[in-house]
């Protein structure tokens, strides 16, 4: 027996750049790590290869798996390698139309998934939260529906909440096992709504989530997002995913507390985003243990979570 069945096992559930950055900090640790993701992207190469070749979309398991790879970095610049010419080539990265060859070969977009993880020497376990596409979908404030997660950030309304289609998706057993083994289970960093919501929408997945005996960790993002969380707090992004999981599952909440500089703010300000406000008050009252810390990243105009920082405010957690 490997060392690795005594690791720490922690799943975290997401989707989009976020879950990405996380995973890149998380993978040095000896802890034992599933990632689970979204299969709700409907846009760019992989809402085309999902609309034509009628598989899961493959994008967001892509920067997963590059993210958990344990390669040279040309291999994993090859996969990770986007296409800018050629009619029917551009836009599409490499490493989607390889999970879409392994799709088509082996019948199966979890088995495409795990041989992947095979040749890239993936450090984990890479979960597609269904083994079929789904079509996330948004209920709006003023009752109009809005279909597609790359649809529903741009509708210029406020989500009242977002539900799947169709209604019989069934999870994959391997990830109901995982989230009831685990020690640590994470949610984020990503779009509330759009990369995290739709994991947890699947049938089981969230119930399980609610039962499962692990500490379960909310990773706050830094910015709003409009479209999405235009002026929410901390406590809002909790309680909007406690009212779709119709139960208080969140056990601890890591929060940035760092001054955003002004000239990020301004840039943000422009996509009409602002820093999440830490309302440690109505965190409290929500009962939930608060870590904070100076948890962000500045590279190219872009805030991030500080993916060594945060990687290592979660091992000590588990340790």
């Amino acid at each position: 027996m490997t060392d690795t069945a005594n690791r720490p096992k922690v799943v975290i559930i997401g989707g989009g750049t976020g879950l990405s950055v996380l995973l890149r900090g998380l993978k040095v640790y000896p802890v034992d790590i599933t990632a689970i993701v979204t299969v709700a992207d409907d846009g760019g190469s992989s809402g085309r290869l999902r609309d034509e070749l009628k598989i899961p979309p493959p994008g967001d398991i892509r920067n997963v798996l590059a993210a958990l790879s344990d390669v040279e970095p040309l291999v994993e610049d090859l996969f990770q390698h986007r296409f800018n010419k050629g009619n029917s080539l551009t836009g599409h990265s490499l490493g989607n139309l390889i999970l879409a060859a392994m799709t088509n070969i082996t019948g199966d977009f979890f088995h495409a998934v795990r041989e992947m993880s095979k040749v890239l020497n993936v450090r984990g376990k890479v979960l597609p939260a269904a083994n079929r596409s789904v079509v996330l979908h948004a209920e709006m404030e003023d009752g109009t529906i809005v279909s597609g997660e790359s649809k529903i950030p741009y509708s210029g309304k406020k989500i009242k909440r977002v539900f799947l289609s169709p209604e019989s998706i069934e999870p994959l057993e391997e990830t109901i096992e995982v989230i009831r083994q685990a020690d640590l289970i994470l949610l984020g960093p990503g779009s509330l709504y759009t990369s995290i919501l739709p994991n947890l929408l699947v049938p089981k997945i969230g119930d399980e989530v609610c039962k499962a005996k692990a500490k379960k960790v909310y990773i706050c993002n830094v910015m709003t997002q409009a479209g999405e969380t235009l002026d929410f707090t901390a406590s809002d992004h909790v309680k909007a995913l406690n009212e779709h999981m119709k139960c208080t599952f969140i056990d601890t909440i890591l929060v940035n507390d760092e001054e955003i500089p002004d000239m990020m703010k301004a840039l943000y300000a422009e996509e009409l985003a602002k820093p999440v406000y830490y309302d440690i008050e109505a965190l409290r009252d929500l009962g939930l243990e608060i870590v904070h810390d100076k948890i962000v990243s500045y590279e190219n105009n872009v805030i991030r979570h500080d993916t060594v920082k945060v990687a290592k405010l979660l091992y000590d957690m588990i340790t």
